[in-house]
């Protein structure tokens, strides 16, 4: 089903992990895409998996944090396919597992620029592009975050994270109400945890740190879940290709919990 056939994406972070699989399904679905990343080499793995299977999509490299790549992403986006309708911020950063009185201000501000100050300039700079086209679809354009269910519950030692988290929550609430007369729906997803290179890569440098931790703590967060797995990409990536189809097009301002029941308890 083409259900986004004709439409522009641009996904940030879209080299692997949730960003890659969205890039995968929304192309597979009939959209164009621009992955941004800084990771080149993993995103040409997804490039040639996207155009294998028929699909259209381009590369752009981008730091989130930065103002000025942002508005170059947006231009060769636009430059490239016309246009854009789908915006998926989706590059992020996990925080660091430490007691709040250790904690850096520059580590806080590190990672509040690219989980927060990233989705602010992606909507930002994506904003003009996307009212020049809204009108093209009864649903208009879709801004998408990826926020996480730590953005609706709190987490030991994840002050800065859940702050991240919890601060894309409010202000895709807040686009969402400014952006509702030009036809740009906002909405946010709130993953549990997914099977992700990240989440893999996490596990294994806590057992370098100390053998046995990393499985340990994957038992603990599946046995979280009430639906006793953890979640895996597809998962996300249909809940970003709904929110980007006209399927959702009486959907902004709320988030999208993807959890397997996780904050459900």
């Amino acid at each position: 089903m083409n259900r986004v056939d004709g439409k522009v994406a641009l996904i940030s972070g879209g080299a692997r992990g949730l960003g890659g699989m969205s890039a995968r399904k929304l192309a597979e679905a009939g959209a164009k895409v621009v992955i941004t990343d800084l990771r080149e080499d993993e995103a040409a793995v997804t490039l040639a998996a996207i155009k294998s299977a028929g699909g259209d999509a381009k590369f752009f490299k981008h730091d989130v944090a930065d103002e000025a790549q942002w508005a170059a992403a947006v231009k060769f986006t636009t430059d490239t396919y016309g246009g854009l309708d789908v915006l998926l911020n989706n590059a992020g950063i996990g925080g660091s597992s430490r007691p709040l009185e250790e904690l850096s201000l520059d580590g806080w501000r590190h990672l509040m620029s690219i989980n927060l100050d990233g989705v602010f300039l992606g909507m930002k700079h994506a904003i003009p592009a996307m009212k020049a086209r809204a009108h093209l679809w009864p649903g208009g354009c879709s801004i998408i975050s990826i926020s996480s269910i730590m953005g609706l519950v709190g987490g030991a030692r994840q002050i800065a994270y859940c702050a991240s988290k919890g601060g894309v929550r409010l202000m895709t609430k807040a686009a969402a109400l400014e952006l509702a007369p030009a036809k740009i729906r906002v909405n946010s997803i709130h993953p549990g945890f997914i099977n992700t290179p990240l989440l893999r890569s996490g596990a294994e440098a806590m057992n370098n740190s100390a053998p046995g931790r990393g499985q340990r703590f994957l038992d603990d967060a599946v046995s979280r879940h009430p639906l006793g797995h953890l979640g895996e990409e597809q998962d996300i990536a249909h809940a970003v290709r709904f929110l980007a189809s006209d399927d959702s097009a009486f959907i902004t301002g709320t988030e999208i919990v993807v959890d397997g029941g996780y904050t459900a308890q």
